[in-house]
């Protein structure tokens, strides 16, 4: 009997690995999975509100440069990607833990941000803009002193509205999302946002009937886009920026955006 027992045990051992070595997708040590046809996958995080750089269509797919950008350097580079559509702040946390393999979220690279990730070369230049109603009588940054400000949390409008005001300002308000920081604009609940320059005429575009007008401030230093990893992951740091250089070269990156990055 206990023979009988032993070897129904090596059987079902076995077979359970059979099952194992079956699956579509097995992790590995450098990130990312493989596919059934051996391609790695990599999970993207991402923030889905950034439109022209990531959104939503009709139909609930993601949409947008980034999206445009990261598939041709997959193209080129011969892996996969699987987006994931969860927050602003969720793509620099699951990061760092591993649960996700590249933030893509029109992510501005700065020194701070690079003390704890990995960021591919610049995809993508963009400067900051203040947005505010278009009767009101502020014309620059200086004027925002001691305004009301909205601005996407943690994003670099929220840094230079810090660095205005000071950390701890009560007249800065944070959220998840620019879309919602240009609203609460809108509504008379702040003097004016701040947001990145792509992103603002993505949404007057889409809004034409809202009153907003536009200013610029070469107070704000021009910021560059790059694609985000886990600090140390060198392997898919350097499939992206060999990609980036690929697409570059070869005319699919301006096919894309439309214009030229040195």
């Amino acid at each position: 009997m206990k023979r009988s027992l032993s070897v129904l045990l090596v059987v079902l051992a076995a077979f359970v690995l059979v099952l194992a070595g079956c699956g579509a997708k097995e992790k590995t040590s450098t990130g990312g999975e493989s596919s059934g046809d051996g391609k790695k996958v990599y999970k993207v995080g991402t923030e889905a509100t950034f439109a022209p750089f990531e959104s939503l269509d009709d139909k609930g797919n993601i949409v947008g440069l980034d999206f445009d950008i990261l598939q041709a350097i997959a193209d080129e580079m011969g892996f996969e990607v699987e987006w994931q559509n969860i927050g602003w702040e969720p793509v620099f946390q699951t990061i760092k833990n591993g649960e996700t393999d590249i933030g893509a979220a029109g992510i501005s690279i700065n020194d701070k941000r690079k003390e704890t990730f990995d960021f591919t070369e610049p995809y993508y230049e963009s400067q900051l803009l203040i947005v505010v109603k278009e009767d009101s009588k502020i014309k620059s940054l200086a004027d925002l002193k001691d305004k009301k400000i909205s601005v996407q949390i943690n994003a670099t409008g929220h840094e230079a509205a810090k660095k205005l005001q000071g950390e701890s300002s009560p007249n800065i308000m944070a959220f998840e999302n620019q879309p919602v920081a240009i609203k609460e604009m809108l509504n008379g609940n702040v003097d004016a946002t701040i947001g990145d320059n792509a992103v603002v005429y993505e949404y007057i575009k889409a809004h034409p009937t809202e009153k907003l007008k536009v200013i610029e401030d070469d107070a704000f230093e021009k910021e560059y886009y790059g694609f985000m990893v886990q600090k140390g992951n060198t392997e898919l740091l350097n499939k992206l920026n060999e990609g980036l250089k690929k697409i570059k070269e070869n005319g699919k990156y301006k096919e894309i955006t439309g214009k030229d990055l040195k």
